[in-house]
């Protein structure tokens, strides 16, 4: 085994395994009991009181009674975008599915229901959504609030599926929102960053079930990369490319492609370079595959496909830290490129990159408004100090492509320079002073980015 691969490899066991089983997660509800810490383990939650309403009413009466508040979803940010000094909501009972309307394709659901527990449902009744996270053991309002994505240049990330909502405003009132009605509005709403109230209910686009294969090749030369990335992401449905920086190399490239019948050609064993793996692999080599979705071009639903891992398994105490920064399509190669000669200084503290692309939506706050984008995601070694140094380095690599991040991911761009990247900040600051004039959702990270 080579020195970095054993480096490597022992950080991970020594911090424990980057997934692990679903049953060894604490709830928010048995968090509470003592100190409430994030998914990841790297964010303690600073809020006094802990709230966990079972109803929209319940909401209504807590928001009514408190001057600050904040919602929390399924914990999955690794800064404080859900935290507030004073008092925390937690969506986590609000987790039932409430209607299915097969004839205009929509389900409507609680804010707190997570996609794995929206999939099985939608798949036992023949439909499905257009993409997923890597995980799906996120929250449904959580993850559009922040823009969280899938993967494909035809897909949008997962709030450009939000056809309506419901949301209690500052004063306790339930306000109902549509796409269809409400037109630039919704668009403001959608990815509200916590700002303008606490998201109840979601309704989302759905459209008939069907059956993907996955299939991962080993080890594309960066430089073939370089030259054919747009054929790469034009090979599959949701495309993948892990890579740690190291030897000018691609480590893998997961395809994810819908079965399109019988008469499906089986997966090339060869794909610019990189050799078609004979077994299920893991995004980092060393570690077992038994936490993936299946791979070998297995045909299976959907929602056991388009994720990474199964949604028996998620991240537990986690022992990772996360950043994401997204740039224009059409700079993916340049921006990649740039990362690549830090080489040298990301490899002691990564496990892993992953690079995806996302479809342009018009969603005020996303992290892809009006742009086709590539999206350059680090998974870091649990070592905050030695992270908030490269933070800075890599957004000054990426700064001439007006680089955005993750909103639920840890960067460190001046506050004015990310306004000064979101074309619709103005209007989306008159919403904010619309439905929550006297600041009871604000908190330091909305103070901070938003605010400041």
């Amino acid at each position: 085994m080579k020195k970095r691969t054993f480096i490597k490899t022992s950080s991970i066991l020594a911090t424990g395994a980057m997934l692990s089983p679903l049953t060894n997660c604490e709830s928010p509800k048995e968090q509470v009991k003592t100190s409430r810490y994030n998914w990841a383990g790297n964010y303690q939650f600073k809020a006094e009181n802990f709230l966990d309403p079972g109803s929209n009413e319940e909401v209504q009466s807590l928001v009514k009674k408190t001057s600050k508040l904040k919602a929390l979803g399924s914990r999955h940010s690794f800064n404080n975008i859900a935290d507030n000094p004073d008092n925390q909501l937690s969506t986590y009972k609000l987790d039932k599915i409430i209607e299915l309307d097969s004839a205009s394709q929509t389900v409507t659901v609680e804010a707190g229901v997570s996609y794995g527990k929206l999939s099985l449902y939608l798949y036992e009744n023949g439909f499905a959504l257009h993409n997923l996270a890597s995980l799906p053991h996120i929250s449904v309002a959580g993850a559009c609030a922040t823009a969280t994505h899938g993967s494909g240049d035809n897909n949008g990330n997962l709030a450009t599926a939000v056809s309506a909502l419901e949301m209690v405003t500052a004063n306790g009132e339930i306000i109902k929102l549509s796409r269809d009605k409400d037109g630039g509005r919704f668009n403001g709403v959608v990815v509200g960053l916590g700002a303008l109230g606490i998201v109840t209910k979601v309704t989302l686009d759905v459209q008939p079930t069907f059956d993907m294969t996955q299939d991962v090749y080993l080890n594309m030369p960066m430089n073939q990369m370089a030259d054919h990335f747009d054929e790469i992401e034009a090979k599959g449905y949701s495309v993948s490319l892990f890579t740690d920086w190291q030897n000018n190399n691609i480590n893998q490239v997961w395809l994810k492609n819908k079965v399109a019948g019988e008469s499906q050609e089986p997966a090339a064993t060869e794909l610019f370079g990189a050799l078609r793996a004979d077994r299920d692999v893991h995004p980092i080599i060393e570690l077992s595959a038994g936490n993936c979705t299946e791979q070998m071009s297995v045909p299976g639903p959907w929602y056991n496909r388009l994720p990474h891992f199964k949604m028996d398994f998620m991240p537990s105490s986690g022992k990772e830290l996360q950043s994401e920064f997204f740039v224009p399509r059409h700079h993916a190669v340049e921006a990649i490129l740039a990362i690549n000669k830090l080489a040298d200084l990301l490899g002691p503290h990564l496990f892993i990159s992953e690079i995806r692309t996302v479809a342009a939506d018009n969603l005020w706050m996303s992290t892809a408004y009006q742009r086709p984008s590539a999206i350059i995601h680090f998974t870091w070694k649990q070592d905050w100090e030695a992270v908030s140094k490269l933070l800075p380095i890599i957004e000054r690599k990426l700064a001439p492509f007006d680089v955005r991040p993750h909103w639920g991911k840890l960067f460190t761009i001046d506050p004015k320079v990310l306004q000064s990247r979101y074309d619709r900040y103005d209007d989306f600051m008159k919403l904010v002073k619309e439905f929550d004039p006297q600041g009871k959702f604000r908190n330091a990270f909305l103070d901070k980015n938003i605010y400041g």
